[in-house]
This record gives C-alpha cells, sequence and structure tokens, in this order.
C-alpha cells in the first residue's frame, strides 16, 4: 500500500473515531470490540518501512515511545469516558471535555514525535501512526468493556474521572 493510502486510512480513521467520541455510543461487550484494533495493526504490519534501516536504534525508540503514546491515550480516553446503563440493560458510553483534552495532548506528543524523529533524519513511515493508532483503540475498547462488566443493570451514569460525582438516575447532561 503507498504511502498516500496510509495517510488517507489514518485521517478517515482519526475523523471517524474523533467525530464519534463526543456521540453517546452502546458498548456491545459480546461483540468483537479487537477486531477493527487488529485489522488496522495488520495494515500497519504489513509495511516494510515501520523501522528505518539507517536508524536502526532511534527509529525503533521513536515506534516504542509512539506505541506508549497510543497506550496512554487509549487508557486516558477509556478513562475520561461517561458509561451508563439504561432501564433495559444496554451500557452506553459518551467522552466527555476530558477526553477531548487527553486527544489534544496525544495529538501534541505526536507531533512532537514526528518532529524530533524528522530533526535526527529517521525515515518516518505511515505504519507507526496506523499502529498507534490500533492500540489506542484496542486499549479504549478493552477498559470500556470491562468497565462495562462491573456496571449494575440499573446503575446510574459513572462519573469519568476528573468531573464531579453527580448522582442522577436518566441519562447524563448533554
Amino acid at each position: 500500500m503507498s504511502g498516500l493510502v496510509d495517510a488517507l486510512l489514518i485521517v478517515v480513521a482519526v475523523v471517524a473515531v474523533i467525530a464519534r467520541q463526543f456521540r453517546a455510543s452502546r458498548i456491545d461487550t459480546a461483540r468483537r470490540w479487537w477486531l477493527l484494533p487488529a485489522v488496522l495493526a495488520a495494515v500497519a504490519l504489513r509495511e516494510p518501512g515501520l523501522v528505518d534501516a539507517h536508524h536502526r536504534t532511534a527509529s525503533v525508540t521513536l515506534l516504542i515511545a509512539e506505541l506508549l503514546t497510543g497506550l496512554a491515550i487509549g487508557a486516558g480516553w477509556a478513562w475520561t469516558s461517561r458509561i451508563w446503563t439504561e432501564s433495559d440493560g444496554e451500557v452506553w458510553s459518551r467522552s466527555t471535555k476530558a477526553s477531548g483534552a487527553v486527544w489534544a495532548v496525544g495529538i501534541a506528543l505526536r507531533v512532537g514525535l514526528f518532529a524530533l524523529g524528522a530533526a535526527i533524519g529517521v525515515h518516518q513511515d505511515s505504519s507507526a501512526l496506523l499502529l498507534a493508532l490500533a492500540t489506542t483503540l484496542l486499549v479504549r475498547s478493552g477498559i470500556l468493556v470491562r468497565r462495562a462488566h462491573f456496571l449494575s443493570p440499573l446503575a446510574a451514569p459513572g462519573p469519568a474521572y476528573g468531573e464531579p460525582m453527580v448522582r442522577s438516575t436518566g441519562k447524563e447532561r448533554v
């Protein structure tokens, strides 16, 4: 796959994820929540340019930093998302303002890593970014599914990290 197609795939995935994050969405614990991240990872790992052959150590270090950033963003995003159970037993989630801040910090860190790599002359392929996005989505989905398993069927919306604890019986405020 060409770099242009990879870049387009990344932009489409990020736009879709960000656009959906502030809408309430049902958490289906029975489905294959890991499938999209697995497909993204397979596409990323299929490309030969993941590690720069001329700067192996620096390239692998940047790749590890990118993956750790993706892991942190996924965990932060999941823990700052509000989840609740509707009266029919379905579990729902929606991102909060804190989730948006997690994304902003994550994007800034990724831009910084790219700039650092460019400054030291490391060739960076879009595969590393795609792999980090897969990591982000996998960690977020895994944590949300785990959080959903611990909700009681009639639980009020659980507060996200950094939000005041407000007891309500219905859906969260918009």
